[in-house]
């Protein structure tokens, strides 16, 4: 793998510009702050630490192509009580530098692995994962278990077959390699048509977020994609550690309803928790009632 002055950008300018954008957005962290570099064999990793230092700790893992600022609206709440690491996931645009490719989810969960030692977290691990976030928690649950205490499934990946609807997008951009950036709106304003519905702000906040997002896919080398694949009935039901499934009633990367139904089915210690007027983009639209659900369920599994 070539290793250059601006790796894993693709130029100089592109790095400049994108940590430009990166480091402004991150001034909008609402709360105090402290960030880490951890080496680990994949590469280095990016960590960015709030809360009291004697809290639990919460570590967050954002969706596919995002970093560390997609936590933006929950921070605040969930870092009260909460000792959070909000990370830069490795092979996305953001601050962590990737020395090796990710080839598979075991990849990944040895980079977890290595960051969670790298951070002296050894056990009582609470993990949340968003969209391609979940399908990596998941996968690190059926691995490391016993270096967890719970996990929230948000809106994951893995957890169902896709729709057809989302397959055929999904293949259409592919198709173009994400380079057209009207498709890849077009993609986007369909996952966050609640956002763009009830939000005040709704058009000139998407705007700002996936301006953001784009940049970063077209500044950053992208690794191969590691696809999700559909948890089994089995490894559903080997994740005994209390486990929230958290998702938006307009849920539109599956079906809802018979994800529901499954998990009820072959899964029933998984509790599940479905958040109104709210599709993929749940934490952005309703940020409230996602950080509620997510600190009932930690703070129910505690007592």
């Amino acid at each position: 793998m070539e290793i250059d002055s601006y790796h894993p950008f693709r130029s100089p300018e592109a790095k400049e510009r994108f940590l430009t954008i990166y480091d402004a957005r991150a001034q909008k962290w609402p709360i105090p702050s402290e960030t880490t570099i951890v080496e680990t064999s994949y590469g280095q990793t990016f960590v960015r630490i709030s809360g009291p230092g004697e809290g639990s700790p919460v570590v967050l893992l954002h969706g596919y192509s995002e970093n560390s600022l997609n936590w933006l609206p929950n921070i605040e709440d969930l870092s009260q009580s909460y000792r959070t690491y909000a990370i830069d996931t490795i092979c996305d645009p953001g601050r962590s530098v990737y020395t090796k490719l990710l080839k598979s989810a075991d990849d990944f969960t040895t980079w977890l692995d290595e960051l969670f030692d790298g951070l002296g977290l050894d056990q009582g691990i609470n993990l949340i994962g968003l969209s391609y976030g979940g399908w990596l928690t998941s996968q690190y649950a059926l691995r490391f278990p016993q270096r967890l205490n719970k996990i929230v499934l948000m809106a994951p990946g893995g957890i169902a077959p896709f729709s057809w609807k989302f397959i055929t997008f999904g293949m259409l951009l592919s198709t173009f390699q994400f380079r057209s950036k009207y498709l890849f709106k077009r993609f986007t304003r369909w996952m966050f048509e609640d956002f763009l519905e009830l939000h005040e702000n709704g058009e000139t906040e998407f705007d700002e977020w996936f301006n953001f997002l784009y940049l970063g896919m077209q500044c950053h080398k992208r690794q191969p994609v590691v696809f999700t694949k559909v948890l089994t009935d089995e490894e559903l039901s080997r994740l005994q550690m209390p486990t929230l499934f958290l998702v938006g009633e307009n849920e539109i990367i599956y079906s809802v309803e018979k994800t529901i139904a499954r998990l009820q089915k072959v899964a029933p210690n998984i509790q599940i928790k479905v958040i109104k007027n709210a599709g993929h983009d749940l934490p952005m639209v309703q940020p409230q009632k996602v950080n509620l659900a997510m600190l009932d369920f930690l703070e129910e599994v505690s007592r």
